[in-house]
Formats: C-alpha cells, sequence, structure tokens
C-alpha cells in the first residue's frame, strides 16, 4: 500500500508557472530594433514556452511613457496579479515597466507584498529569488545614474552654448536672428523697430498707442498681425 502512495505521488507534476504579460511603446518610432508591441509579444511567448510556463495573458499600452505608473494596461496586468490570476508578470526589459528606480522599488514591494515575481527577458531577472531583487534594484540604480548624468551633461552643454552667444532652441528674440554658425546676431531691420518702440516709450506713449504708431510705419510683427501690448513691452525691454 505504501508502495503504490509512493508511485502515485511521483506521477503529480508540478504545477506550471502562470504569466502575466506587459508590453509598452512610447511612439511608432519603437518598432524599429524589435521594440514593437508585436515583436514584444513574440518575445514572452518564446520566454513562456521555453521555461514551460502558461502565458494566460498580455498587457499593453501603445504611445505611452514610463515617466509615471498610471498607465491602462499596466493597472490591468498589476490587478490581475493581485487578483492571483498569475504567479509572475513578464516584460521584455524593465524599461518597459519604469525608467523610475522609485517607481520600481514601489513594484517590487507590491509584487512581494501580493506573492508573485517579476521576470524580465533581456536582464534575465527573477525576482522570486533574493538575487533576482538585489540585481533589479542595482539595475534600477545604475539606470537613475545615467539619465541624472546625462540631465547634467546636457544642461553644461546648453550653459555653454548661451555663453558662446549660440541659440539653444525656442523662440529666436525680436532684434536678432540665427546666423549660419549657430550664433545669435543682430537682425538690423528689426532692430530698427525696437529703436522706434523705445523713441515712442521715452515720449509718454502707451504700449497700445505704441503697438498703433508702429504699425503705422509699416512695423508689424513677425507674424503679421497687430502689436499687443504684451509684444510692445518686450520690444521695449528688449
Amino acid at each position: 500500500m505504501a508502495r503504490r502512495t509512493a508511485r502515485t505521488a511521483l506521477s503529480i507534476a508540478p504545477a506550471r508557472r502562470r504569466i502575466v504579460g506587459y508590453v509598452r511603446v512610447s511612439t511608432d518610432k519603437q518598432a524599429d530594433g524589435g521594440h514593437s508591441l508585436e515583436a514584444q509579444r513574440a518575445k514572452l511567448a518564446a520566454y513562456a514556452e521555453l521555461h514551460d510556463a502558461e502565458l494566460v495573458a498580455v498587457f499593453e499600452d501603445a504611445g505611452l511613457s514610463a515617466g509615471t505608473l498610471d498607465r491602462p494596461g499596466l493597472d490591468g496586468a498589476l490587478a490581475a496579479l493581485d487578483r492571483g490570476e498569475g504567479d509572475a508578470a513578464l516584460v521584455v526589459k524593465l524599461d518597459r515597466l519604469t525608467r523610475s528606480t522609485r517607481d520600481l522599488g514601489a513594484l517590487l514591494d507590491r509584487a512581494t507584498a501580493g506573492g508573485w515575481a517579476l521576470l524580465s527577458v533581456a536582464e534575465s531577472l527573477d525576482t522570486a529569488t533574493a538575487a533576482g531583487r538585489l540585481v533589479v534594484s542595482v539595475l534600477g540604480a545604475v539606470a537613475q545614474w545615467e539619465r541624472e548624468a546625462a540631465g547634467e551633461r546636457t544642461a553644461a552643454a546648453m550653459a555653454a552654448m548661451q555663453a558662446a552667444g549660440l541659440y539653444t532652441g525656442g523662440v529666436v528674440p525680436y532684434g536678432y536672428r540665427v546666423a549660419v554658425d549657430g550664433r545669435l546676431v543682430a537682425e538690423p531691420s528689426e532692430g530698427a523697430v525696437l529703436e522706434a518702440a523705445r523713441e515712442l516709450h521715452r515720449a509718454g506713449l502707451s504700449l497700445r498707442a505704441i503697438g498703433r504708431a508702429l504699425a503705422e510705419r509699416g512695423h508689424l510683427p513677425r507674424g503679421g498681425a497687430a502689436w499687443s501690448a504684451a509684444a510692445v513691452s518686450r520690444l521695449i525691454a528688449a
């Protein structure tokens, strides 16, 4: 009798892991380089097959950035996991979930509380293990550092360009134009308008009166419309 019981126990196959997939693209351009929704779905299916897991559902967000966790598709995936419909969340790459260390930490806390794991194909991660949770945290911290360092480099480069008199974007100030070498140089025709506006201001005219006087002289804004009081104020202050 004992032998039959042992054989019966050995014949019971372990339950297959149930996986809830999540895919995301920010823009249509992410279809390049294998990042399309279809390509991500195919990678999730291949992962599930390789690991003999059941891909129970795949949720998606199209045209949404990873700047926040407030996304319909992600909300659906997390809700399914919280209801116990899956044992793990699977993504092609961690940045499909989030690019924020804080948000990644929040997801890991939710996974721990809910008793499900976070899996990533590209990083070969499984947070069901302590090693997997450590690696995810380290990767998230490194990614955050890279973004902050890139931001600092960009800010420094912009400051250097501005100090050199180079155009760094935005509306070109009235009275100037962008030269071939990228520098802001005076535009003589608009410079005459600036001087006329200042002259009329010194004569005591109101902003609206200055605008009418400039228009009567044939001096119109770049868009060709009438001068607003705000626009005239900027001319005087330039």
